[in-house]
């Protein structure tokens, strides 16, 4: 069982939940950028959510299946279509083999994520199938997908969705159910978005002018943000006095400011340590949502509690749970 390539699209990649552990040895985490979507594309199929999927980024491929496949979409609106007829997101679909699966550009958000039942048969780096571009390793020949790639797939479990499988029989192209998942992409519809903050390690170095522009101004994702991190268009953030801070471990969501007073948001592909004030941490459940913000868009920080922005993240992965649940139920169906 392979997909093949027939379109790349702007930057396809084979990602998972990253590369954990090494860290100390300067091997970024890395992984997909949008968490929520990856995991419920795979869930929907019934892989483990720790499984690989590919992540589109503004303009989709265009895939062949060799095998009849159970897949899942996930994330911004790609309008994927097989036959020039639209295939949903946020459910699972049997494709017949020989169908060429076909992502548009986004309408909304920035990136989406294709699940095939069984996985994606690569082979593991350092315990992870992340592709990590600047290190040309991991994913699918240490690269973003080429046109003419053949990529292997897992063996999916034969016995799930059949009554699919029936539609399929009859003489469908691709078969999906009634139902749908929540994919959580409401937050995306408005033109403004809100992201949680924790204030950071070094909050209190900034002037109370700055805090105050921080937690209030809008910002703009400028262009030449990418997977390793966001710099955002706004007010210039000053520091009291010209401090040295120490290079330290950085994670997803850290806020940096460099000497040029504009934020930096740590993204997926982030370095391992940094040495510039960090002002804030974004708040992990928003992570998803910022992760969907193409460039150009505008979003504010608003502050919140540790212990709430806690509580709001294993409110989410509770949601998932419940999800998970469900979905195995349906694959009996």
């Amino acid at each position: 069982m392979a997909v093949k390539v027939h379109r790349a699209g702007i930057l396809s990649t084979l990602q998972d939940l990253g590369r954990h552990g090494y860290q100390r040895f300067g091997v970024p985490v890395g992984g997909v950028m949008d968490e929520y979507s990856h995991r419920l594309a795979n869930l929907l199929v019934g892989n483990v959510e720790i499984e690989a999927t590919i992540e589109m980024t503004l303009a989709g491929p265009r895939l062949e299946f060799t095998q009849d496949t159970l897949v899942g979409i996930c994330g911004g609106d790609f309008a994927p279509t097989v036959e020039g007829k639209s295939v949903p997101a946020a459910r699972p679909v049997l494709l017949r083999k020989g169908c060429v699966l076909d992502f548009g550009t986004c309408r909304l958000g920035c990136r989406a994520y294709l699940a095939v039942a069984g996985g994606f048969d690569i082979p593991l780096v350092m315990g992870s199938k992340s592709t990590y571009l600047r290190g040309g390793f991991g994913g699918f020949q240490g690269r973003a997908l080429r046109r003419g790639d053949l990529i292997a797939t897992g063996e999916p479990d034969p016995a799930s969705y059949p009554g699919l499988r029936r539609q399929l029989e009859a003489g469908a192209s691709f078969a999906y159910p009634r139902w749908a998942v929540d994919a959580n992409s409401a937050f995306l519809a408005h033109g403004h978005h809100r992201i949680h903050f924790t204030t950071g390690r070094h909050w209190e170095l900034f002037t109370a002018d700055s805090q105050d522009q921080f937690a209030s101004a809008q910002y703009r994702i400028a262009p030449d943000s990418d997977r390793m991190g966001y710099r955002l268009e706004g007010p210039a953030l000053v520091l009291k006095q010209p401090t040295e801070i120490p290079s330290e471990a950085v994670t997803f969501g850290s806020i940096q400011v460099p000497p040029d007073g504009r934020p930096i948001v740590l993204m997926a592909n982030r370095q391992t340590t940094g040495g510039y004030p960090r002002i804030g941490e974004v708040s992990a459940v928003d992570l998803p949502m910022l992760a969907q913000l193409p460039p150009g868009d505008t979003l504010r920080f608003e502050s919140i509690a540790p212990e709430d922005s806690q509580r709001l993240y294993l409110q989410r992965d509770r949601d998932l749970g419940i999800m998970r649940e469900a979905l195995r139920m349906r694959m009996k169906q």
